[in-house]
């Protein structure tokens, strides 16, 4: 366990393995933990770091408002506190967004950038979802919650196939769900991606990018990804059939090896 102090705030994050650094980024709802199932994978050759954003995991509870700035910020303050003159990113969705403003701030310093089920900016439709979720949120009903944001995220044949699965997730998200604090932190977190749009800075991102859709991805579908690879000069587009938008839950090797080969393949051109 180890943590660094940004803007007075703890920041909890974790460091395995050793080699070509990759720092993954949290979605909304996740936390370093939600990587334990990746953790041997992508820590055999690379150095890998988890982090928990503000309002998440053990990072400390912001209070009012903010938006992905503060964010964006916090992964700086990271790079910084472990000396990283370059580093990969992998971001899925609130993660995606994050790691795509902090491309566009800093560009110099990331070498490759994944970007899974992402989108440019705050569409209405997404705006929509993300109220419907705080509304849920409001009751403090466990169940509610879970059922309003849960199985939106997942593609149709993953949540029939894996009934079991869900079942034991439901005993330990109902709970959670029903819990104030971490309510609060959702809705915090949920209002800072209202005003997310970078459209017009994409043109801002040096690093090679690869954009990763997933065919049944109802929160950020296709077209977003679409426009990010239409925007992004040096990027590649890749579509996942058959999933929904947690992505790494539904395909966890393509996920894994689309991640591992884009970044650890050294050349970039090849003489063919």
């Amino acid at each position: 366990m180890s943590s660094f102090t940004f803007q007075g705030k703890d920041i909890f994050y974790e460091v395995t393995g050793q080699g070509k650094p990759i720092i993954l980024l949290n979605g909304i709802m996740m936390s370093t933990k939600s990587w334990t199932p990746f953790l041997d994978s992508f820590s055999s050759n690379n150095t890998l770091i988890r982090v928990d954003f503000l309002d998440q995991g053990q990072s400390t509870r912001l209070m009012g408002d903010y938006d992905h700035s503060i964010q964006v910020e916090v992964t700086h303050a990271l790079i910084n506190h472990l000396n990283l003159e370059s580093v990969s990113i992998i971001g899925i969705s609130y993660g995606g967004e994050v790691a795509l403003e902090y491309a566009i701030k800093y560009p110099k310093l990331v070498d490759r950038l994944v970007l899974f089920n992402t989108a440019a900016y705050t569409t209405p439709w997404l705006r929509d979802i993300g109220r419907s979720w705080i509304k849920a949120g409001n009751h403090l009903d466990g169940e509610a919650y879970y059922y309003t944001t849960i199985p939106i995220i997942y593609s149709p044949y993953f949540y029939e196939k894996n009934k079991t699965w869900f079942d034991n997730r439901k005993k330990i998200l109902i709970p959670l769900f029903s819990n104030k604090p971490f309510i609060e932190q959702m809705e915090r977190l949920t209002n800072s991606s209202e005003s997310y749009n970078v459209l017009s800075e994409l043109d801002k991102v040096e690093a090679h990018t690869l954009i990763v859709s997933s065919e049944e991805d109802y929160l950020t579908p296709l077209r977003d990804q679409e426009l990010l690879f239409k925007k992004i000069k040096n990027s590649y587009w890749v579509k996942i059939p058959h999933a929904g938008h947690a992505s790494m839950y539904e395909r966890p090797l393509i996920f894994a090896s689309l991640c591992l080969g884009f970044i650890n393949v050294k050349e970039t051109t090849f003489n063919i």
